[in-house]
């Protein structure tokens, strides 16, 4: 570790971390932790998994918007400009709620649905929590790799057309790791907001870090110790993010050939 690292104003903020630690475990109640300790980690995971599938799967669908609106006909451009504006402008919990509650309560009214093989999937909460979270997170993420799409020099496109290179090639080779280089700091701060919006799912009984503090609260009536130890999962997951984040930023270089 560098010795930048060990400056004054960092050595007293763990010094008050370390203190305020030994404080909550002296002073706070914990013994309902070995009761609920499974299921917390059951719900870790699931947020974990919730936050890494719906960041991928949103960024693969953010790169197509992206790239319609940067350069696409105005056929295409239009209706990526309108999914990323309405996505964008209309609360998640909204989406959530529509697409769980609106959608989910039609499928059951058509007997070919229900016959189907899907349905022991379309019954659960979890499909419309992860659909809700993609969707949310590629509204807000094309519009940022719109915004990486046309920062690309356009006198690097050019060239590569004056050579001979193939459409397909140039995206794949100059334009489109360059605009994923640009967007990486951006991703990183989305990626941390996307794992902030996780809790929403627990308004459809999906079964989150967020909801099993709330039944810790509901059947002991211990208010503060589950959302200080909720503080610390969501804290160490985005320094994790952080971390990761910094880590791809460091080993992409700043310009891609």
């Amino acid at each position: 570790m560098s010795r930048g690292f060990w400056q004054p104003h960092r050595i007293v903020l763990i010094g008050l971390a370390v203190l305020l630690a030994l404080w909550c475990g002296w002073a706070l109640r914990w013994d309902w932790l070995p009761r609920y300790l499974p299921l917390m980690a059951e719900g870790i995971w699931r947020t974990i998994w919730l936050l890494a599938v719906t960041v991928t799967l949103g960024f693969l669908l953010a790169i197509p918007l992206g790239l319609a609106q940067a350069a696409g006909p105005w056929y295409l451009a239009a209706p990526a400009r309108s999914f990323c504006t309405v996505v964008r402008g209309t609360p998640l919990l909204l989406q959530l709620w529509l697409l769980y509650y609106g959608l989910g309560s039609l499928f059951p009214q058509y007997p070919w649905i229900r016959e189907s093989e899907l349905w022991p999937y379309l019954r659960q909460a979890w499909p419309y929590a992860v659909l809700a979270l993609t969707i949310s997170f590629a509204g807000y993420e094309g519009e940022v790799m719109r915004g990486a799409f046309k920062g690309v020099p356009s006198g690097q496109l050019e060239a590569a057309r004056a050579m001979g290179m193939p459409r397909f090639t140039i995206l794949r080779r100059i334009w489109l790791p360059q605009a994923i280089q640009r967007a990486l700091p951006t991703l990183g701060g989305e990626t941390v907001l996307q794992l902030k919006a996780t809790p929403l799912v627990a308004t459809i009984t999906v079964i989150d870090i967020y909801s099993v503090a709330s039944r810790v609260r509901q059947d002991t009536f211990i208010v503060y110790e589950p959302l200080l130890l909720l503080a610390l999962v969501y804290m160490a997951i985005t320094g994790i993010i952080v971390l990761v984040f910094r880590a791809l930023e460091a080993r992409v270089p700043s310009r891609v050939a």
